[in-house]
C-alpha cells in the first residue's frame, strides 16, 4: 500500500488516504475543451465580483491558494479553486471574514492542500522549530469561513525523521466562529485537524458535515465547540509501533467556562490497524488553560472494531484523568461500542441526550439546515 505522499504525488483526483491509495482516473477538466472551473464560471465569465479563480496551470486568477487569499480583500469573498494539487502552506487572516473556498469539482480527490511541515521541523530562519500551530498545511482565522470539496492534507511521516521528538502535523488549523466545513477530507497522522478557538475566552462554533478525517494520535483535538455531523473517522496502522495502543480518535480541549465541547453524531469510526488497538478520545489540558475541562460526546454512531472496548478513554496527563472530564456516549452501535467494562463507558440518559444536539451547540446559527 503507498504512503500518503506517494499517493498525493499521483494525481490529486487520487485518493490521499493510505487506505484509498488507488490511481485515479483521468480528470473530466483534463480532457480538451474541459472547464477547470466546472459549474462555476470562469474569469472570464465570473458568477459575482467577489469571485477569485484558482488553478495551477494558469487558467485562474491566481496559480497559489496563498495568493488568492492576500488578493482577497474585504469580506464575503469566493475562491473557486480547480482541481489539481497546491503544495503550500495557507494562512488567511482574520480579516477574512465570510470567506468560501470551493473545490471546483466539488469531489475532494480532486483538490488537495498539502504541505509537510511538523512540531519538530526546522524553521528557515533559524528561531527554532514550527512547533504544532506552526506546523499547519492551511491556518483558518476568520469568522464565517465556508468550504466545499477540499482536501486539506499534512503528509510529513515519521518514517522519514525517525529523530524528531516533535511529530505533531497539522492539516489544518480552524480558528474562526461559524466556520463550515462540508464534503472535505483531512488527511494527516497526529493532530490532522485542529479545532480550535482565537482565545481561551472565545467559543468558536464549528461544523463538520460529511467529512472524511485520518490520523493516529489525536487526530481531531482543540477547544472549539465543534459538531461533526455524519463524517467518517479512519484510524490508521503504525508500523513504529509493536503494541497497542496505536493512538486516539479525538483530545479536545475545552475551556471550562464553555458548556460544549465536541459533538460527534450519525458518524463512523473504521480502522486499518488490529481490533482494539485504538482509544476512542483522551482529555488534552494544555499548560496554557489548566482549567480546561474537555467535552466530547459520541451519539448514534458506528464505532467499528478498532476501538479498545474495555478500557476506550484515556488520560493525556496525570492529575487530569478522563473519568474527571465530561466524556459521554450515547446509542452508538458496532462492535467498538460494546460496554465490557461499564465503569468505562459513560453514558448519557434519554433525558441528558436531549441537551446534546447541534442547536444546543451552535444557538441562532444553524448551518446544519
Amino acid at each position: 500500500m503507498p504512503s500518503r505522499r506517494s499517493a498525493l504525488a499521483l494525481l490529486a483526483g487520487g485518493s490521499a488516504a493510505l487506505a484509498l491509495g488507488a490511481a485515479p482516473a483521468a480528470h473530466a477538466q483534463d480532457r480538451p475543451g474541459a472547464r477547470p472551473f466546472g459549474r462555476y464560471g470562469s474569469p472570464s465569465h465570473r458568477l459575482d465580483a467577489a469571485t477569485l479563480y484558482v488553478d495551477a496551470r494558469g487558467r485562474g486568477d491566481h496559480t497559489a491558494v496563498q495568493a488568492a487569499v492576500d488578493a482577497a480583500t474585504g469580506p464575503g469573498r469566493t475562491l473557486v479553486i480547480a482541481p489539481g494539487t497546491y503544495r503550500e502552506t495557507v494562512d488567511i487572516p482574520a480579516d477574512r471574514t465570510g470567506l468560501t473556498l470551493i473545490g471546483a469539482s466539488d469531489d475532494p480527490h480532486d483538490t488537495v492542500i498539502v504541505y509537510a511541515n511538523a512540531n519538530g521541523t526546522p524553521r528557515p530562519d533559524g528561531s527554532g522549530t514550527y512547533g504544532t500551530s506552526g506546523s499547519a498545511t492551511v491556518t483558518a482565522r476568520p469568522a464565517g469561513l465556508t468550504a466545499h470539496g477540499l482536501t486539506f492534507a499534512n503528509d510529513w511521516l515519521r518514517a522519514d525523521h525517525p529523530d524528531y521528538t516533535g511529530t505533531q502535523a497539522v492539516a489544518i488549523k480552524v480558528q474562526g466562529d461559524r466556520s463550515a466545513f462540508y464534503g472535505c477530507r483531512f488527511l494527516g497522522h497526529q493532530d490532522t485537524l485542529y479545532a480550535d478557538s482565537l482565545a481561551l475566552t472565545a467559543f468558536a462554533r464549528q461544523y463538520y458535515r460529511d467529512c472524511y478525517v485520518e490520523g493516529d494520535v489525536d487526530f481531531v483535538f482543540g477547544r472549539a465547540t465543534a459538531v461533526l455531523d455524519g463524517c467518517h473517522f479512519r484510524t490508521l496502522a503504525r508500523t513504529d509501533l509493536t503494541a497497542a495502543p496505536y493512538g486516539f480518535v479525538f483530545a479536545p480541549s475545552t475551556a471550562g467556562a464553555n458548556p460544549h465541547g465536541y459533538l460527534v453524531r450519525r458518524s463512523r469510526i473504521t480502522s486499518t490497524a488490529p481490533d482494539g488497538y485504538f482509544k476512542l478520545a483522551r482529555p488534552w489540558v494544555p499548560s496554557s488553560d489548566l482549567t480546561a475541562h474537555p467535552m466530547l460526546t459520541v451519539r448514534d454512531s458506528h464505532l467499528g472494531a478498532g476501538i479498545d472496548t474495555d478500557e476506550p478513554y484515556g488520560t493525556m496527563s496525570s492529575g487530569f484523568p478522563w473519568q474527571e472530564q465530561r466524556f459521554a456516549e450515547y446509542r452508538n452501535t458496532g462492535p467498538g461500542a460494546r460496554v465490557t467494562v461499564p465503569a468505562n463507558r459513560p453514558r448519557l440518559t434519554a433525558a441528558e441526550a436531549r441537551l446534546h444536539t447541534a442547536a444546543a451547540w451552535f444557538g441562532d446559527w444553524r448551518p446544519y439546515r
